[in-house]
């Protein structure tokens, strides 16, 4: 019918045709979301009540939800999308106290019906877990534990890791150090196990990038009343005579509990720069991070939080938001088919990373670029251009499929 026709206004337009398109319309709109019957996914979040850490600076804020806080944003995140794809997810979260058993709440969230788990658990307390028949029928994803052996030699097939391991961090400041030619090392370590254990693994990142560890030793005093007025001069004198030893290009400090790394930077005999888990560290995540969309990332998580990001934060995020990719192209929420599409090759998460982040399939831990960062900014991204290898270069972080027992 042609507007040219001088009857058009008498005419209807095709008003039954119309009808039966608006009502066919509105009963596939109304068949897909019944299909999808408003698929429910609950996660769970296990993790322990730990004692609290006051931080170094009053510029850093007591953390007590880090990891939680990431989770939410994740889920956040997952039902934007789910209100197109008919999916809904909920989280719970449970802290458990040091008289408690873990175990015991595992397996409670797990006769209500849980099988999708997030774990900010330590080692001894995550081996509760993934011990337990229930969790073979589980998906478990490690938010917390750095420990490289969970990625060797203590293989649970069930068990995916968001958080980097010590060995990633490690690789990714000694791929940077290498960039710089800083390669004479003065190492200092903590009094904790993981401070040992993230001595450990620099070790090893320097016998694998050729740099030479020229000094190493223990910080054996005590944290001070470093807010007494006249702290800061017992730590000046005492970080001054601690480092003077022979020349070196960098200290590299292993602190995880955040006791004394701090003091090292712009006290050392030697003017050198301070890198390790301290000054120039390398992170899976930063609040200084902004490139690759990140900005709009942070300022969302800092409007809610009132804080930045954290790893833990972060890792929590990728576990959450993995589980929801793989909920949407599978349509399901059971365990297994969630495990065996984000193992698989057609899986792969944007991060805010620059490129797509995946899992590898042996060892089930999370390929991911690093940050090194400093406490403003961050200094470059690991891998460094260069290192190459034969499937992907994220592969040249932390141990590879032929160092680990996992998957064979």
């Amino acid at each position: 019918m042609s507007r040219l026709d001088p009857d058009y206004k008498n005419k209807p337009l095709c008003k039954i045709p119309v009808v039966l398109f608006l009502m066919f319309s509105g009963l596939i709109a109304y068949g897909i979301s019944c299909s999808a019957a408003n698929l429910e996914i609950s996660i769970a979040l296990l993790g322990v009540d730990e004692e609290k850490h006051i931080p170094l600076s009053l510029l850093q804020p007591v953390i007590d939800d880090s990891g939680m806080a990431g989770a939410e944003q994740g889920i956040n995140d997952n039902n934007t999308t789910g209100q197109f794809t008919g999916q809904s997810f909920k989280l719970e979260a449970v802290k458990v106290k040091a008289e408690q058993s873990v175990r015991e709440n595992f397996l409670e969230l797990y006769a209500q019906g849980t099988r999708l788990f997030l774990l900010n658990l330590p080692l001894d307390k995550l081996k509760e877990v993934i011990t337990t028949p229930e969790a073979k029928q589980s998906l478990l994803f490690n938010i917390g534990a750095m420990d490289d052996a969970l990625r060797t030699h203590i293989c649970y097939p069930n068990l995916l890791h968001t958080i980097p391991s010590r060995a990633m961090l490690a690789d990714a400041l000694a791929q940077y150090l290498t960039w710089k030619r800083w390669n004479e090392w003065f190492l200092v370590v903590g009094r904790h196990p993981q401070d040992k254990a993230f001595a450990d693994a620099l070790k090893r990142a320097a016998k694998r990038y050729g740099h030479k560890i020229v000094e190493q030793k223990q910080w054996t005093f005590e944290p001070g009343a470093r807010r007494t007025d006249s702290g800061h001069t017992r730590e000046q004198e005492e970080v001054n005579a601690f480092s003077q030893v022979g020349d070196y290009d960098i200290l590299i400090v292993a602190d995880e509990q955040d006791e004394f790394g701090e003091f090292l930077s712009y006290r050392t005999y030697l003017p050198r720069p301070v890198g390790g888990s301290q000054g120039l560290s390398p992170t899976a995540w930063s609040g200084v991070h902004e490139q690759w969309g990140a900005t709009q990332f942070q300022r969302r998580f800092h409007e809610k939080n009132g804080r930045w990001m954290t790893d833990r934060d972060y890792a929590a995020w990728l576990a959450v938001r993995s589980i929801g990719e793989a909920t949407t192209r599978t349509t399901s929420n059971q365990a297994d088919k969630l495990k065996s599409f984000i193992l698989s090759a057609d899986f792969n998460l944007a991060a805010f990373k620059g490129r797509p982040v995946t899992y590898r399939d042996w060892n089930g831990q999370l390929r991911q670029p690093l940050l090194i960062s400093s406490p403003r900014l961050t200094i470059s991204v690991s891998p460094q251009k260069g290192f190459l290898h034969q499937f992907s270069t994220l592969d040249t972080l932390g141990y590879d499929r032929a160092e680990s027992k996992c998957g064979k």
